[in-house]
Protein backbone atom coordinates (compact mmCIF):
# COMPACT_ATOMS: atom_id res chain seq x y z
CA UNK A 1 0.00 0.00 0.00
CA UNK A 2 2.62 2.56 1.15
CA UNK A 3 6.34 1.79 1.12
CA UNK A 4 9.17 4.24 1.75
CA UNK A 5 12.69 2.81 1.57
CA UNK A 6 15.66 5.02 2.41
CA UNK A 7 13.77 8.17 1.42
CA UNK A 8 15.41 11.58 1.71
CA UNK A 9 14.03 14.96 0.71
CA UNK A 10 16.21 18.04 0.34
CA UNK A 11 14.86 21.28 -1.13
CA UNK A 12 16.72 23.61 -3.46
CA UNK A 13 17.41 26.10 -0.65
CA UNK A 14 19.29 23.40 1.25
CA UNK A 15 16.53 22.53 3.72
CA UNK A 16 16.52 18.84 4.58
CA UNK A 17 12.90 17.85 5.19
CA UNK A 18 13.14 14.04 5.38
CA UNK A 19 16.05 11.85 6.44
CA UNK A 20 16.28 8.14 5.65
CA UNK A 21 12.56 7.39 5.97
CA UNK A 22 11.70 3.68 6.05
CA UNK A 23 7.99 3.09 6.36
CA UNK A 24 5.41 0.46 5.45
CA UNK A 25 1.65 0.88 5.79
CA UNK A 26 -0.55 -2.06 4.87
CA UNK A 27 -3.91 -2.01 3.15
CA UNK A 28 -6.76 -1.28 5.54
CA UNK A 29 -4.72 0.36 8.29
CA UNK A 30 -5.67 3.53 10.15
CA UNK A 31 -2.55 5.57 10.91
CA UNK A 32 -1.92 8.88 12.67
CA UNK A 33 1.07 10.93 11.53
CA UNK A 34 2.15 13.33 14.27
CA UNK A 35 4.92 15.83 14.95
CA UNK A 36 5.55 19.50 15.56
CA UNK A 37 5.22 22.06 12.77
CA UNK A 38 8.21 21.85 10.45
CA UNK A 39 9.03 18.26 11.40
CA UNK A 40 8.51 16.85 7.90
CA UNK A 41 4.88 15.69 7.93
CA UNK A 42 3.83 17.94 5.06
CA UNK A 43 6.83 16.91 2.97
CA UNK A 44 6.00 13.25 3.51
CA UNK A 45 2.42 13.82 2.38
CA UNK A 46 3.61 15.76 -0.68
CA UNK A 47 5.72 12.75 -1.65
CA UNK A 48 2.73 10.44 -1.13
CA UNK A 49 0.54 12.40 -3.55
CA UNK A 50 3.36 13.04 -6.03
CA UNK A 51 3.30 16.78 -5.43
CA UNK A 52 7.03 16.57 -4.72
CA UNK A 53 9.70 14.01 -5.63
CA UNK A 54 12.10 12.35 -3.23
CA UNK A 55 15.73 13.39 -3.55
CA UNK A 56 16.70 9.75 -3.10
CA UNK A 57 15.11 6.46 -2.08
CA UNK A 58 12.07 4.45 -3.16
CA UNK A 59 8.45 5.58 -2.80
CA UNK A 60 5.66 3.15 -3.71
CA UNK A 61 1.97 3.92 -3.19
CA UNK A 62 -0.97 1.75 -4.26
CA UNK A 63 1.32 -0.32 -6.46
CA UNK A 64 2.82 2.69 -8.24
CA UNK A 65 6.53 3.45 -8.19
CA UNK A 66 6.48 7.22 -7.73
CA UNK A 67 10.23 7.61 -8.10
CA UNK A 68 10.16 6.96 -11.83
CA UNK A 69 6.61 8.03 -12.64
CA UNK A 70 6.07 10.16 -15.73
CA UNK A 71 3.98 13.33 -15.61
CA UNK A 72 1.36 11.66 -17.82
CA UNK A 73 0.86 8.85 -15.30
CA UNK A 74 0.32 11.12 -12.29
CA UNK A 75 -3.43 11.80 -12.89
CA UNK A 76 -4.11 8.05 -13.17
CA UNK A 77 -2.22 7.41 -9.93
CA UNK A 78 -4.14 10.12 -8.10
CA UNK A 79 -7.43 8.46 -8.98
CA UNK A 80 -6.52 5.83 -6.38
CA UNK A 81 -6.25 8.53 -3.68
CA UNK A 82 -8.68 10.62 -1.69
CA UNK A 83 -7.25 13.80 -0.14
CA UNK A 84 -8.82 15.95 2.58
CA UNK A 85 -7.30 19.30 3.55
CA UNK A 86 -7.65 21.48 6.64
CA UNK A 87 -9.04 24.42 4.66
CA UNK A 88 -11.71 22.36 2.82
CA UNK A 89 -10.85 23.79 -0.64
CA UNK A 90 -14.44 23.84 -1.83
CA UNK A 91 -15.66 25.83 -4.83
CA UNK A 92 -17.88 28.53 -3.34
CA UNK A 93 -19.89 29.05 -6.53
CA UNK A 94 -20.90 25.39 -6.73
CA UNK A 95 -23.40 23.41 -4.66
CA UNK A 96 -22.52 20.43 -2.52
CA UNK A 97 -23.54 18.09 -5.34
CA UNK A 98 -21.58 20.10 -7.90
CA UNK A 99 -18.43 20.22 -5.75
CA UNK A 100 -18.38 16.44 -5.47
CA UNK A 101 -19.31 15.95 -9.12
CA UNK A 102 -16.55 18.33 -10.23
CA UNK A 103 -13.92 16.25 -8.45
CA UNK A 104 -15.11 13.16 -10.31
CA UNK A 105 -15.35 14.97 -13.63
CA UNK A 106 -11.70 16.05 -13.58
CA UNK A 107 -10.67 12.40 -13.19
CA UNK A 108 -12.54 11.53 -16.37
CA UNK A 109 -15.57 9.90 -14.75
CA UNK A 110 -18.60 9.41 -17.00
CA UNK A 111 -21.90 11.22 -16.35
CA UNK A 112 -23.42 7.87 -15.37
CA UNK A 113 -20.68 7.27 -12.80
CA UNK A 114 -21.13 10.78 -11.42
CA UNK A 115 -24.89 10.35 -11.07
CA UNK A 116 -24.33 7.11 -9.16
CA UNK A 117 -21.34 8.00 -6.98
CA UNK A 118 -22.20 11.52 -5.84
CA UNK A 119 -25.44 10.58 -4.00
CA UNK A 120 -23.66 7.61 -2.40
CA UNK A 121 -20.86 9.85 -1.11
CA UNK A 122 -23.32 12.44 0.21
CA UNK A 123 -25.31 9.75 1.99
CA UNK A 124 -22.21 8.35 3.65
CA UNK A 125 -21.32 11.71 5.19
CA UNK A 126 -24.93 12.54 6.07
CA UNK A 127 -25.42 15.43 3.66
CA UNK A 128 -28.10 14.16 1.29
CA UNK A 129 -30.45 16.97 2.31
CA UNK A 130 -27.76 19.58 1.65
CA UNK A 131 -27.18 18.64 -2.01
CA UNK A 132 -28.33 22.05 -3.30
CA UNK A 133 -26.64 24.14 -0.60
CA UNK A 134 -23.56 26.25 -1.27
CA UNK A 135 -20.45 26.14 0.95
CA UNK A 136 -21.26 29.56 2.43
CA UNK A 137 -24.54 28.15 3.73
CA UNK A 138 -22.84 25.32 5.63
CA UNK A 139 -21.15 25.09 9.01
CA UNK A 140 -17.44 24.31 9.22
CA UNK A 141 -18.18 20.71 10.10
CA UNK A 142 -20.54 20.37 7.16
CA UNK A 143 -17.97 21.86 4.80
CA UNK A 144 -15.39 19.33 5.96
CA UNK A 145 -17.91 16.53 5.39
CA UNK A 146 -18.36 17.79 1.83
CA UNK A 147 -14.58 17.66 1.43
CA UNK A 148 -14.58 14.07 2.69
CA UNK A 149 -17.45 13.13 0.37
CA UNK A 150 -15.49 14.61 -2.52
CA UNK A 151 -12.43 12.59 -1.48
CA UNK A 152 -14.27 9.25 -1.26
CA UNK A 153 -16.58 9.64 -4.27
CA UNK A 154 -14.16 7.76 -6.51
CA UNK A 155 -13.83 4.88 -4.02
CA UNK A 156 -10.12 5.48 -3.29
CA UNK A 157 -8.04 2.73 -1.75
CA UNK A 158 -6.11 5.33 0.28
CA UNK A 159 -7.55 8.38 2.03
CA UNK A 160 -5.06 11.02 3.21
CA UNK A 161 -6.37 13.66 5.63
CA UNK A 162 -4.01 16.57 6.37
CA UNK A 163 -5.10 18.25 9.64
CA UNK A 164 -8.79 17.55 8.87
CA UNK A 165 -9.99 18.94 12.22
CA UNK A 166 -7.66 21.94 12.39
CA UNK A 167 -10.42 24.50 11.74
CA UNK A 168 -13.19 22.76 13.69
CA UNK A 169 -14.55 22.90 17.24
CA UNK A 170 -14.22 19.77 19.43
CA UNK A 171 -17.70 18.38 18.69
CA UNK A 172 -17.24 18.65 14.94
CA UNK A 173 -13.71 17.29 15.23
CA UNK A 174 -14.97 14.11 16.86
CA UNK A 175 -17.72 13.81 14.25
CA UNK A 176 -15.14 13.98 11.45
CA UNK A 177 -12.92 11.40 13.14
CA UNK A 178 -15.85 9.01 13.60
CA UNK A 179 -16.59 9.41 9.91
CA UNK A 180 -12.98 8.64 8.96
CA UNK A 181 -13.09 5.59 11.20
CA UNK A 182 -16.28 4.43 9.46
CA UNK A 183 -14.61 4.86 6.06
CA UNK A 184 -11.67 2.83 7.33
CA UNK A 185 -14.00 0.08 8.56
CA UNK A 186 -15.11 -0.65 4.99
CA UNK A 187 -11.55 -1.29 3.88
CA UNK A 188 -10.11 2.10 2.93
CA UNK A 189 -6.61 2.79 4.24
CA UNK A 190 -6.65 6.08 6.19
CA UNK A 191 -3.65 8.27 7.01
CA UNK A 192 -4.33 11.30 9.20
CA UNK A 193 -1.76 14.02 9.91
CA UNK A 194 -2.82 15.81 13.08
CA UNK A 195 -1.88 17.82 16.17
CA UNK A 196 -5.01 16.68 18.05
CA UNK A 197 -3.57 14.98 21.13
CA UNK A 198 -6.94 14.03 22.68
CA UNK A 199 -8.18 12.39 19.49
CA UNK A 200 -5.00 10.39 18.94
CA UNK A 201 -4.96 9.19 22.54
CA UNK A 202 -8.64 8.23 22.55
CA UNK A 203 -8.68 6.36 19.25
CA UNK A 204 -5.73 4.07 20.02
CA UNK A 205 -4.55 3.53 16.45
CA UNK A 206 -1.10 3.18 14.95
CA UNK A 207 0.95 6.34 15.58
CA UNK A 208 3.98 7.41 13.54
CA UNK A 209 5.87 10.34 15.06
CA UNK A 210 8.28 12.49 13.06
CA UNK A 211 10.90 14.89 14.42
CA UNK A 212 13.53 16.76 12.42
CA UNK A 213 12.70 14.76 9.30
CA UNK A 214 13.12 11.37 10.97
CA UNK A 215 10.65 8.76 12.17
CA UNK A 216 11.33 8.60 15.89
CA UNK A 217 8.42 6.40 16.96
CA UNK A 218 6.10 3.90 15.26
CA UNK A 219 3.66 2.22 17.64
CA UNK A 220 0.55 0.10 17.33
CA UNK A 221 -2.18 1.53 19.55
CA UNK A 222 0.08 4.49 20.19
CA UNK A 223 -0.47 7.79 21.97
CA UNK A 224 0.48 11.40 21.33
CA UNK A 225 3.72 12.06 23.23
CA UNK A 226 5.99 15.09 23.23
CA UNK A 227 8.20 14.22 20.28
CA UNK A 228 11.08 16.29 21.62
CA UNK A 229 11.70 13.71 24.29
CA UNK A 230 12.36 11.09 21.66
CA UNK A 231 14.54 13.04 19.24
Amino acid sequence: MILFTGVNKKYADGTVALRNINLKIEKGEFVFLIGASGCGKSSLIKLLIKEEDATSGLVRVNGYDLSGMSAKAVPFFRRSLGIVFQDFRLLNNKTVFENIAFALRVTGASPKTIRRHVPMAMAMVGLTKKADAYPGQLSGGEQQRVAIARAIANNPVLLIADEPTGNLDPDNSWEIMRLLQEINSIGTTVLVATHERAIVNAMSQRVIAISDGRIIRDERKGIYEDEGRNS
